[in-house]
């Protein structure tokens, strides 16, 4: 089954515990830091629009792209009760369009390790550069290689909630450094009886270097890496990176 369709529907669900609180206070913080308080920014892998929405309630006229039809329509049924003006576009972050340039791109909850090839993410680098206004800021998160080899590994996690819950089957290819999950979902439906379905996510995992070497061949510059756990430097257990890279010439 293709990654976030059935799943896109109990996605908020079993996310209630993830620091999106935390994630926009640093990108908050890291956009007033270089003077971006306003203006038109995109939301790339935007998902159901958590993110989307926070950025919108801080004033940025906010755009939102994503590959899967099933998280935008969640994410539409969240900006139609916000009230918020949200273009949401559902597009591959490897080819997408926008109608001009923003002042900033952001990308969370490590969207970029679904790109599991470096030239294709190489693509999405070039593109964002290209589309962000001249000096504009790239800030984007990314689980490590080492997360994947030593922390998740071959594991599994189950969870519940109150009307679904989920197995999660992890296995990660160190020679190829790709991880790929099962999520087996078990949802109750209104009679009771409750429907099983099945979603293989795949992801990359890359090293901050790797990252760095992108960004430079995007025709970015790197602003700053920090960990997102303690927001201090990265080091070789940080878990998920923080990049910050700002636009400084066109290459396409």
């Amino acid at each position: 089954m293709e990654a976030y369709t059935d799943f896109a529907l109990v996605y908020d669900i079993f996310m209630d515990e993830t620091p999106y609180g935390k994630w926009h206070d640093t990108v908050r913080r890291a956009f007033e830091e270089q003077g971006i308080r306003d203006g038109l920014v995109l939301d790339l892998g935007c998902g159901t629009g958590t993110m989307t929405e926070l950025l919108a309630a801080d004033g940025y006229d906010m755009i939102g792209v994503d590959a899967s039809a099933e998280m935008l329509q969640c994410a539409m049924e969240k900006r139609d009760a916000s009230g918020h003006d949200i273009l949401y576009l559902c597009q591959d972050m490897r080819e997408f369009e926008l109608f001009g340039t923003v002042r900033a791109v952001v990308s969370l909850c490590d969207s970029v390790n679904y790109i599991t090839e470096p030239e294709d993410l190489l693509t999405v680098f070039r593109l964002v550069n290209n589309y962000l206004d001249p000096g504009g800021i790239f800030l984007f998160d990314f689980n490590t290689e080492y997360k994947y080899r030593e922390v998740i590994g071959d594991t599994v996690i189950a969870e519940n909630r109150e009307h679904c819950s989920f197995i999660w089957e992890n296995y990660y290819d160190e020679a190829e450094c790709i991880n790929e999950y099962d999520v087996t979902v078990f949802e109750e439906e209104p009679d009771g009886r409750y429907r099983k379905f099945t979603e293989t996510h795949f992801q990359r995992g890359y090293r901050p270097e790797e990252m760095l070497r992108l960004i430079e061949q995007a025709g970015m510059e790197l602003v700053s890496t920090f960990d997102a756990d303690t927001l201090g430097a990265v080091s070789d257990t940080s878990e998920r990176v923080y990049v910050m890279a700002r636009e400084i010439q066109k290459t396409q």
